[in-house]
């Protein structure tokens, strides 16, 4: 019979005790023995038989799981959750109703999305500039101490 099957049989006041009795004559014991009890999940007022620990702990994750692609998929407007979009925004096909505004709206926001690319191209390029700058700053004092070897220090 293992040493955890003894333990089962005992029963919990027991485990109780010999934990606390380890604490006083031993303290490192002690924390050895409430480790593995509550590791192991012997102490678990919460258990009531549900079946094995880890495998709460994946259904667990895996019901937050799905309701967390539930949420992504009402969040982006798919699974019938409205606009059809990107993240909830309407697509350009979706009608207001007022074929006028519809037009504007499609065009400002074309207008806004090119934009944009032009700014992130823009950012581009200058960080690009930058690195180059500081890069050829570098090599310049690179070059410029292997010409100049520093003299060695006098005592």
């Amino acid at each position: 019979m293992t040493l955890a099957a003894r333990f089962d049989d005992i029963g919990k006041p027991a485990l109780i005790a010999v934990m606390i009795l380890s604490f006083v004559f031993f303290w490192p014991l002690g924390l050895v023995v409430l480790g593995f009890l509550i590791g192991s999940g012997r102490m678990a007022c919460w258990d009531q038989g549900r079946g094995p620990r880890w495998q709460r702990r994946m259904e667990r994750w895996q019901r937050r799981m799905a309701q967390w692609q539930e949420r992504a998929e009402q969040f982006r407007g798919g699974a019938g959750g409205g606009g059809g979009g990107c993240w909830g925004r309407p697509s350009y096909s979706a009608s207001s109703g007022n074929r006028a505004f519809d037009e504007y709206r499609d065009e400002t926001l074309r207008r806004l999305e090119e934009e944009q690319r032009e700014f992130r191209e823009f950012l581009d390029r200058l960080r690009h500039a930058k690195d180059k700058a500081e890069f050829d700053q570098f090599m310049a004092e690179r070059g410029r101490r292997s010409d100049n070897p520093a003299p060695p220090p006098q005592q």
